[in-house]
């Protein structure tokens, strides 16, 4: 992932934007769909897969874990929950087919010791979920590996990400602010575009979008407006069971996004006024010329 600005243009583009297809656990817990989205997101020419691992245990206490829940997988939160989470042989299986498909993954830890189980893949990047942003202990763990990070804004005060931006620093850990509204799905009234510009000037530092409306726009817009990578989940179908489901784009919504964001350089350019070589011709042909023309 190239972090710098292309500097001949008149607004803050990053020469290349880095797409992450947001899977989550959207998979439901099945490694066919697992593979299908993976699939999904390397055809429509994204960059990268991300999952999410949870030690249940660890962030759910027991009383959540032991209400009730209707499932596909029982009738409580628990059985809910370990349905989704996918472990070591999934995992493994996931790290092989993203290899020979040549697409990256990662995923956000929710825990340390799920990040400590995320070391033995070797992994270019971290995440930090827009809930885990004040995990002092979890934050302090990722930027102990030093991996470029994203690390989502959603729901966190300035004071939040100072603390965050602070451990980062400390630490020497390359990082993304990811702009973030944690609204499921998020309507696009509330989506604050402009907190992209607020946080790359409030903190020195590259800026992501992490969206989670139902439209495409809004994700291309963050692109124009400097955004250096945009994350988005990612589903086969919204009406599939999942509480992600809805807030997710489908497979031309994927590649809608990743198409457009790719043209925007080309159509921003250098902000030079100039005639083309098409427009000289086009100007013998329309151009009123009255009393000038010879």
């Amino acid at each position: 992932m190239r972090l710098e600005l292309l500097q001949d243009s008149p607004v803050p583009l990053a020469k290349e934007v880095f797409l992450i297809a947001e899977i989550g656990i959207n998979h439901n817990g099945d490694m066919a769909i697992t593979k299908k989205l993976i699939d999904m997101a390397k055809d429509a020419g994204w960059d990268a897969v991300k999952f999410q691992k949870r030690t249940i245990d660890i962030v759910y206490p027991a009383s959540v874990l032991d209400a009730p829940r209707e499932s596909p997988w029982g009738t409580t939160q628990r059985e809910q929950k370990e349905g989704l989470e996918f472990g070591k042989d999934e995992y493994d299986e996931i790290d092989i087919y993203c290899k020979e498909k040549g697409i990256i993954w990662f995923a956000s830890a929710w825990d340390v010791p799920s990040q400590e189980f995320l070391r033995q893949y070797d992994l270019k990047y971290n995440k930090i979920a827009s809930a885990m942003a004040t995990h002092v202990e979890l934050l302090e763990a990722v930027a102990s590996e030093k991996r470029m990070t994203f690390l989502s804004t959603g729901m966190c005060t300035y004071d939040d990400i100072d603390r965050a931006v602070n451990i980062f620093r400390k630490a020497n850990c390359p990082f993304v602010l990811m702009h973030t509204v944690s609204e499921y799905p998020a309507p696009e009234g509330a989506l604050n575009l402009a907190c992209l510009t607020e946080l790359r000037e409030r903190y020195d530092c590259p800026v992501g979008y992490s969206g989670h409306e139902v439209t495409m726009f809004p994700s291309v817009m963050a692109a124009m407006m400097g955004a250096v990578c945009v994350e988005r989940h990612i589903t086969l179908d919204r009406s599939m069971y999942g509480s992600d489901q809805s807030a997710s784009l489908e497979k031309r919504g994927i590649e809608l996004v990743a198409s457009y964001i790719r043209e925007i350089p080309g159509c921003i350019g250098d902000g030079v006024k100039r005639i083309t070589q098409v427009e000289e011709e086009v100007a013998e042909k329309l151009r009123y010329w009255g009393s000038n023309k010879s």
